[in-house]
């Protein structure tokens, strides 16, 4: 068996290792071992999606001239198609099939491929009037949002199977839900984040079978509740009903001393709910799956983001589906697929495909872009099974005899994903800027592009500072005005400058008593990507010192039967940086004080 080797990381230089088990999938796969460590792995990938940044642009289709919404920019580098027609039989991505050229790097004529092969500029499918939507599946009147069977849901990111939310990410069977992070089975919540199976309740963190709520940290199986404190039924509404939600001023308020009261209580080294021998955070019925991020339903896996119910024996993915396994580097890929390596956008019922871009329902592809029900393709050129099977090994040894050098010097050989010099993408409008946030001059060292923005035309009718503060105060005049984003383009994000209140969205919030919005929802939608964890782990011992946190500032409330008095000795991986000011406590500790 391979023993644990350190390797030096040809992008960032640093030290990672590979651990036996390791090169047992690699070897299982027949793939070599990385070159990259895992967090420039995780870069590369997700630069390749960009998913809250709609553009409008021509459709470029053969008799088309129409203005479409797209995810990608009209930049001449891709020919985009609106999605109706590039997913009709109206053209053929195999009229644009091409012989292999062994005097080339794979790579340079992969790139070519790419470019030449129509996009379709948004991934809607079997969805009803969701057609301001960058990435929807199996849904119906959303807006804005990215999910899958789900309806009713405004400016929201992996909605699954929810309904009437806004301005929440990687929400689970949720319904009326508003401003919510890693949320499951929850009705009515408002401003909370890892509630499950909670109800009527505003402001959680980390609560679960709750219902009328407030304010709370860390509770199980409790109702009337505010701030950590037992009220009874009247006593709980007549103070609840004291607080203004409507205000905006009051509502900030609020949310800056819910902020500072979750700080006074212990947080779970990691949220992990129903995982066996796991390792990352934001768990939820899953086995043996390590360094893993906002995970439902997986088993054995590793180096991975976002993966559903079925999701096995996979290592380094970002945003895949259920009922696949046997998945390699890379990104979106979705149901029923099997063997997908160094792909992007794979969508349901593949395998064993390798380097290709933007396919469906098909097998044996190679360096293949935009190919449906297809079989033994290299290029989008048609081979029999076993010119297919010789030729491919053919290009793998041309891929390692000759490999592609980037303009850094980075060495691309079979076994690496696609340089970040192809991709059509910003940084700044990727989804690896949510996670890894970069400034202009760090991105651009390190090899990614970089898309100024450019600001909509539309002029400012409403300036931030003039929106009433209660949302009583707001009449539908609202709906024909274009508002000023509070950031006014001076973020790092990439700020629309402006933005409008729809009806459905009016609505919401003045059914439940909620403020206008101050911020566009680009800048809204990475506001609460900073409040989520990183994806990265950090090596920590417990603080609980025994009968109180290490900063005593939590006074335990039971004696802790594993270390009594003295200081835990339990060690964890955690999302929890040191020099975090949270108090993080390991599994023993948490449970013997919140449960």
């Amino acid at each position: 068996m391979n023993k644990s080797r350190i390797k030096i990381c040809q992008n960032c230089k640093e030290e990672f290792r590979i651990e036996p088990e390791d090169f047992v999938f690699y070897d299982k796969i027949q793939v070599p071992p990385p070159t990259f460590c895992p967090e420039c792995r995780m870069r590369r990938r997700m630069i390749w999606r960009s998913e809250v940044v709609l553009y409008k642009i021509k459709c470029q289709a053969p008799n088309h001239n129409e203005e479409i919404f797209s995810v990608y920019p009209e930049n001449g580098l891709f020919k985009i198609y609106d999605h109706k027609y590039w997913f009709s039989d109206e053209w053929d991505p195999m009229s644009y099939g091409r012989d292999y050229d062994f005097s080339r790097p794979f790579f340079s004529q992969i790139y070519e491929l790419q470019k030449a092969v129509p996009r379709y500029n948004q991934s809607i499918r079997n969805s009803v009037n969701c057609d301001y939507c960058g990435a929807i599946s199996y849904s119906k009147n959303c807006y804005l949002t990215i999910g899958i069977y789900s309806e009713d849901c405004l400016y929201s990111a992996t909605a699954i199977s929810s309904k009437n939310c806004v301005d929440s990410w990687f929400i689970n069977a949720c319904e009326n839900c508003y401003s919510c992070i890693n949320c499951e089975k929850c009705y009515n919540v408002f401003f909370s984040q890892y509630a499950t199976n909670c109800m009527d309740s505003f402001l959680l963190y980390n609560c679960s079978n709750c219902s009328n709520c407030f304010g709370c940290v860390n509770l199980r199986n409790k109702q009337y509740y505010i701030f950590n404190k037992q009220y009874s039924k009247e006593e709980y509404f007549k103070i609840v009903s004291g607080y203004d939600f409507s205000s905006f001023n009051g509502l900030a308020s609020l949310k800056n001393k819910f902020n500072d009261f979750k700080n006074l209580y212990p947080r779970r080294f990691a949220i992990m709910i129903n995982s066996l021998n796991s390792s990352g955070n934001g768990l939820r019925n899953t086995k043996n799956c390590h360094e893993c991020f906002d995970i439902l339903g997986a088993e054995d896996i590793k180096f991975t983001i976002l993966a559903g119910l079925g999701f096995n024996d996979s290592y380094d993915c970002v945003d895949s589906g259920g009922k696949a396994s046997l998945l390699y580097d890379s990104i979106s890929v979705g149901l029923n697929t099997f063997r997908i390596f160094f792909s992007n956008n794979i969508t349901e019922n593949c395998h064993d495909i390798y380097y290709s871009d933007t396919c469906r329902n098909s097998s044996y592809l190679f360096g293949c872009i935009g190919l449906n029900n297809k079989e033994y393709c290299i290029f989008n050129k048609q081979y029999s099974a076993e010119e297919y099977k010789n030729t491919v090994s053919k290009i793998i040894q041309h891929m390692n005899a000759m490999p592609y050098v980037d303009k850094k010097g980075r060495i691309y050989g079979y076994g690496e994903f696609f340089p970040e010099e192809f991709c059509p993408f910003g940084y700044n409008k990727t989804i690896a800027h949510q996670y890894f946030r970069l400034t202009k001059n760090a991105a651009l060292e390190m090899g990614y592009n970089w898309e100024e923005p450019k600001y909509n035309k539309y002029p400012i009718t409403l300036k931030n500072e003039l929106l009433p503060d209660k949302i009583g105060d707001v009449s539908d005049d609202i709906l024909n005005e274009v508002i000023e984003c509070a950031h006014k383009g001076g973020c790092n994000e990439p700020c629309s400058i402006v933005f409008k209140i729809i009806p459905r969205e009016l609505e919401f919030y003045k059914k439940h008593g909620l403020p206008i919005p101050r911020l566009c929802h680009i800048c809204r939608y990475f506001e609460r990507i900073r409040q989520c964890d990183p994806v990265k782990l950090w090596r920590r011992q417990c603080q609980c010192a025994g009968t109180h946190s290490d900063n005593k500032v939590y006074q335990n409330t039971i004696n802790h039967n594993h270390h009594g008095t003295n200081h835990c000795l339990n060690e964890f991986e955690t999302t929890y940086a040191p020099e975090r000011e949270e108090i993080v406590y390991c599994e023993r500790c948490y449970q013997e004080e919140v449960v």
